[in-house]
């Protein structure tokens, strides 16, 4: 007679660290009132990423790009409001002061947006999607 085989039922998966992305949305989302924890989170990121597994280093590689693409754009506007402002005094600034403005307003909306919807991709436990979209 043969022996019974016994079969684990449920295949075992490596569980991956997800508290360490959740400590980067969070830095990001408090850096919108004080702007330094945004500054730890990236490097906290980029400390983290190799280290990782595959679902939580598409998490870092998300939050690294939500970082330099809200730089990027943050200074566009601000350019545009520095430029702006001097040349509203005699009108021809308004329309440049009004898109520095709004660019301002639009980049915090979506680093909202991005940091709120990698938070659900992370509660979760899946990986982000499309980490390197410009969008959400």
């Amino acid at each position: 007679m043969s022996d019974p085989v016994t079969v684990d039922p449920a295949p075992r998966t490596a569980s991956e660290d997800k508290v360490l992305p959740a400590v980067v949305y969070a830095l990001y989302l408090v850096g919108l009132a004080n702007g330094l924890t945004v500054i730890l989170g990236l490097i906290l990121a980029y400390v983290s990423r190799d280290a990782a597994g595959p679902k939580m280093r598409t998490h870092y590689d998300f939050l690294i790009r939500t970082f330099w693409m809200g730089v990027a754009w943050a200074i566009l506007g601000a350019v545009l409001f520095a430029v702006g402002l001097p040349l509203s005094f005699v009108i021809i600034g308004l329309p440049i002061l009004w898109l520095g403005m709004a660019i301002l307003a639009l980049v915090g909306v979506w680093f909202i947006a991005r940091c709120v919807i990698g938070v659900v991709y992370l509660a979760r436990d899946e990986a982000y999607p499309r980490p390197e979209t410009w969008l959400i």
